[in-house]
């Protein structure tokens, strides 16, 4: 009953086009990166207790409460409007749900476009859980590798959308570079672990109150430091193989343009972690570098979305899946 009352809700709305679509569901990859970086502001100007408590901001009020909490109003003003944002993703999260239900893609597009929503209201009890044990470093490294998860699932449906309802699935490429492209996709797993380990040993605490230390991993940061970095060469030198293994089976020029990007942001983001180390992390540096991890994300997900497509005409035969 309630789903048949859903479905003549969405009908009432305009069909949207599968351009409309398309934008929608980009803006989803958008805005799950994007407040992962808005996060990490809220990390290097130690805000991240400006709203000590969860869902309220403070106890019985669910906006800030200027200066007579005690806490400063602009770490407040800085934490409340990261949860705001969370709005905006919710937003987009809807919006490419009712878009796809709208316009009756094919269950799996749909399941897809479910996922967002979800996978937003997940993170929004991580984040609370996250203030509510003090900002520990491994309920901050939780929120941050979800976030990139959710970046990488935002892709795979942005291309889910942009695929034919009707046609076949037509795998790129050979099977051992399909596995190839996933173990790719677990080193940088690994690196963006070992990156929120360094984090959590870091200078930046997301807090500064004498009064509540903020929880931090007990492991000497250089150590961690050499970790993620050589964890970081192993996932270019896969990226690397995979490049020349494509072409090798000739494979199409999408993906060998998108694995042209994916080793342009490694390597970019690589110089930005020295840049780093060597300038003892300054804020501005660690902003960047989220964002450039979602990038990273975002493309090596986009990779693995290329290996393997729907496609009423194919151009190629398909190989064994």
């Amino acid at each position: 009953m309630l789903y048949r009352g859903y479905l003549s809700l969405v009908d009432r709305l305009p069909m949207p086009s599968l351009r409309t679509q398309r934008i929608i569901a980009f803006i989803s990859i958008v805005v799950q990166g994007g407040i992962a970086v808005t996060g990490s502001v809220v990390r290097v100007t130690a805000s991240g207790l400006g709203c000590p408590t969860w869902p309220q901001c403070f106890p019985g009020s669910m906006v800030p409460v200027g200066v007579s909490s005690g806490v400063d109003t602009l770490h407040q003003i800085v934490e409340f409007g990261n949860r705001l944002l969370t709005f905006v993703v919710v937003v987009a999260a809807a919006a490419v749900v009712l878009a796809v239900t709208r316009a009756r893609r094919r269950r799996e597009v749909i399941a897809w476009a479910w996922v967002m929503p979800a996978g937003t209201v997940l993170q929004a009890i991580i984040g609370g859980l996250t203030v509510l044990a003090g900002l520990a470093w491994w309920t901050v490294a939780i929120h941050m590798l979800v976030s990139m998860l959710m970046v990488w699932l935002a892709v795979i449906l942005f291309t889910k959308v942009g695929e034919p309802d009707d046609g076949v699935v037509v795998q790129l490429l050979p099977q051992p570079l399909r596995w190839l492209t996933a173990l790719s996709a677990a080193a940088l797993a690994g690196v963006m672990v070992a990156g929120t380990m360094v984090t959590g040993a870091g200078p930046h605490a997301g807090d500064k109150s004498a009064d509540r230390p903020v929880p931090r991993l007990d492991v000497d940061i250089t150590t961690l430091v050499h970790l993620h970095s050589q964890l970081l060469v192993g996932y270019l030198a896969l990226l690397v193989g995979l490049t020349f293994a494509v072409y090798a089976v000739h494979a199409t020029d999408a993906i060998k343009f998108r694995l042209k990007i994916v080793l342009a942001l490694v390597v970019a983001q690589a110089a930005l972690g020295l840049v780093q180390f060597w300038t003892d992390v300054p804020a501005v540096l660690v902003v960047l570098h989220v964002a450039g991890a979602g990038l990273c994300t975002a493309a090596t997900a986009a990779v693995w979305a290329a290996g393997r497509i729907r496609t009423t005409a194919p151009d190629r035969e398909p190989v064994a899946v």
